[in-house]
């Protein structure tokens, strides 16, 4: 019986992909186990039950030297934990999972798959700690089986800057096929209801959103389901506070953080359209590339929602021009005002373009079909 551990030192629960692989597999006979931390924030996150899926984690720690002492006992607990299990495959998945990673890849008999779903951000931390962890990144990066990436262009830049001759795969975080179903958007027709969810930052969930439904009639209404992160904690409140400036806090519900993706799904089927909002202009290589690697357009489409994205030339080739999508200005609230009146006024469009994303996730954008490559190196 094949085995597979699974390691981040984050909660592994907070990046969908490894749900669905670890499903894949799991389905396949694999036995498969997880080893991760807390994370703030994604901290009550869970993968649903599964005979051959385990979890383990130990306690999350804030930054600092205490933190420094927290990663030195995640990497030799991680590293005790694969002497004692012996798995056949390692699948590190975050570049914090590379030095331990990197050691196991030279055990007797243990294959390394590298799946980066955040790119590390240069300028974050320039001390000997990171320079560490990015030596470890590149050594691994040419000694892993296989390399995987959620978008080309960072698939690309990954290979330049590890030195990887060899093939980077480039698999999109798109939903599994157990999670389309053929229930579209039972929202009251009266109502307009947005959905966004995910890691609520300024970023992705803009003052400007607010801004926007303040000129729009008051049964344009926004739910937002998600978590605040270690850089932007209060931000929920500030937009419960600038919610409250505009008289249109009645108009918005802040469900928080859902534990199950199933629940996730089950209340998105209940909205019309998904926000999928980038900012124009940024220094972080992820915000730049963030077509494929974001989850929220893919899961918006599973459950049938249109789409409102950035006005970005990526977002329009693969979401707006296929007819799934409008764009706007994100930093505008009339363009984003302007687009949401439109799904509106045109309802029957609006169910239209859900429709067809829905047809495209069951077809083509859902993980059994783009992890088919890593699942046939793992099983050859």
């Amino acid at each position: 019986m094949s085995r597979i551990l699974y390691v981040q030192y984050t909660n592994p629960a907070g990046y969908p992909p490894l749900e669905h692989s670890s499903r894949l597999l799991a389905d396949m006979g694999w036995q498969v186990l997880f080893a991760g931390t807390g994370a703030l924030g994604a901290a009550t996150l869970r993968f649903p039950p599964h005979d051959r899926i385990a979890v383990r984690q130990i306690a999350y720690s804030r930054s600092g030297w205490r933190q420094k002492l927290h990663y030195a006992r995640f990497v030799l607990w991680v590293f005790a934990l694969a002497l004692r299990w012996r798995p056949r495959w390692i699948y590190a998945s975050d570049h914090l999972a590379c030095p331990v990673a990197l050691l196991l890849s030279y055990l007797p008999g243990q294959h390394v798959i590298y799946h980066e779903h955040d790119s590390p951000t240069a300028g974050t931390d320039d001390g000997l700690f990171q320079q560490m962890v990015l030596a470890a990144r590149r050594h691994l990066a040419r000694r892993a089986a296989l390399c995987v990436l959620p978008n080309q262009q960072r698939a690309e830049r990954f290979a330049q800057e590890t030195g990887r001759s060899q093939t980077v795969l480039c698999v999109w975080n798109c939903p599994s096929q157990r999670e389309v179903t053929g229930q579209q958007s039972d929202a009251p027709a009266e109502d307009l209801w947005v959905l966004y969810h995910g890691s609520i930052v300024p970023a992705r969930l803009p003052f400007t959103v607010l801004d926007a439904l303040k000129q729009l009639p008051a049964n344009v209404k926004l739910r937002v389901i998600g978590y605040e992160t270690l850089g932007h904690q209060g931000y929920v409140r500030k937009l419960q506070q600038r919610a409250d400036q505009l008289d249109i806090k009645e108009r918005i519900e802040f469900v928080g953080s859902v534990p199950q993706r199933a629940d996730l799904l089950t209340l998105a089927r209940q909205c019309d359209v998904g926000l999928a909002l980038m900012p124009k202009q940024s220094a972080d290589l992820n915000e730049r590339t963030m077509t494929g690697a974001s989850n929220k357009p893919f899961d918006y489409l599973a459950c049938g929602l249109a789409l409102l994205v950035s006005d970005l030339p990526d977002w329009r080739q693969v979401f707006v021009q296929p007819g799934y999508a409008l764009a706007c200005e994100s930093d505008e609230p009339e363009s984003i005002a302007r687009a949401l009146r439109w799904f509106l006024d045109h309802p029957s469009e609006m169910r239209e373009m859900g429709q067809q994303g829905h047809k495209k996730i069951e077809t083509e954008w859902n993980y059994e079909t783009q992890f088919a490559k890593v699942k046939q190196q793992l099983c050859d």
